[in-house]
């Protein structure tokens, strides 16, 4: 059976690993390659000397034959990307947050289901060994259903990206959508036979003047309509990469972590203790945890989508309702009053 040919979109810091993971798969084959700067593209052109290397996304989307586009560029350059691959009939695995506004999300996803492509949306996190078998767990009905969840993150700074862009509001549009989207994703995913969240209401603050609406530290809590409900939390403000997870339910409960010295460390600690009521269990966990290791894993589920046509694990319906819950979000905190959610993002 013929590699899957993945044409990637930005080989920035993180795009760099989406190379490596395509790369690594030998179902797989990396034809093609974005960069967003001269010395990037010949960094590419050195690593990876079968692709085509390419300053612009669309030139290499015209020019290039392909069977799945991976865009890894600055969040707002993901529509005109995701739909310029989409109207070649191509598929498209597209790095969170799908876009930066409702409407982009929703152009996207409309766009894959008007040209009959897939979608998948980078929620790695879905993947993992630790956070995904907290969803096995659940789905077990190991500590009943579940009524509270929360997720949090303490750690250093954010990079500050190809030409200082994450540090640009117009074009990172929140540090909401940076990592708590995926806290959003996963706390949605854990508590999806719930239904849908109905209010939402954020708190955030900033410890540079010059960005006050870059939030350093920032915390959600989302409810339902059956009471169950949901924390997010985050600070930049402190040191190294430290996350956690919490769930309770009506009959027991689990604790997990994650630290490592920087987020894409390849020698984290993990935990998992699992409390059904009666006994408290420590979870082996059979693979490494970690983005580096998950985005192994995305690119895998992607090929497999393309073979045959399985439903990624985040959608991109997923990908709206997690950007869509950070864009409340960040409503929330400048209104300072709690507001509803399912209705902004009907779609």
């Amino acid at each position: 059976m013929p590699p899957i040919r993945f044409a990637l979109a930005g080989f920035g810091a993180w795009g760099k690993f989406h190379a490596q993971s395509i790369a690594g798969n030998r179902d797989a084959k990396l034809v093609a390659i974005t960069a967003p700067s001269e010395a990037s593209r010949e960094e590419a052109w050195k690593l990876y000397p079968e692709a085509q290397i390419f300053a612009d996304s669309l030139d290499m989307i015209a020019k290039v034959d392909f069977d799945i586009i991976d865009i890894a560029t600055p969040s707002h350059t993901h529509r005109e990307i995701a739909l310029a691959g989409m109207e070649r009939g191509k598929h498209v695995l597209l790095e969170k947050p799908m876009a930066i506004t409702l409407d982009d999300c929703k152009a996207i996803v409309a766009g894959a289901r008007d040209h009959g492509v897939h979608l998948a949306v980078g929620h790695e996190l879905r993947l993992s060994s630790q956070w995904g078998r907290i969803k096995e767990i659940i789905v077990a009905g190991t500590i009943g259903d579940p009524q509270y969840v929360l997720v949090e993150l303490s750690r250093k700074p954010y990079r500050p990206g190809a030409s200082g862009w994450r540090y640009d509001q117009s074009r990172v549009g929140s540090w909401v959508l940076e990592e708590p989207i995926h806290f959003f994703d996963l706390a949605r995913w854990y508590l999806e036979g719930s239904g849908d969240p109905v209010e939402l209401y954020a708190y955030g603050n900033s410890r540079d003047s010059q960005r006050p609406s870059l939030y350093d530290n920032f915390s959600a809590m989302f409810q339902y309509s059956n009471g169950s409900y949901a924390v997010v939390s985050q600070t930049l403000a402190a040191f190294e990469h430290h996350q956690t997870v919490k769930v309770s339910g009506t009959k027991g409960a689990l604790w997990a972590g994650w630290s490592g010295a920087l987020d894409r460390t390849l020698e984290p600690t993990a935990f998992l203790k699992v409390f059904d009521g009666e006994k408290l269990e420590e979870v082996t966990l059979t693979k490494q945890s970690g983005e580096v290791f998950e985005l192994r894993e995305e690119i895998a589920q992607s090929i497999e989508m393309v073979r045959s046509g399985k439903t990624p694990i985040a959608t991109g319906l997923d990908g709206l309702w997690s950007a869509g819950l950070c864009l409340v979000a960040e409503e929330s905190i400048r209104q300072k009053r709690p507001l509803p959610v399912g209705e902004l993002l009907q779609f």
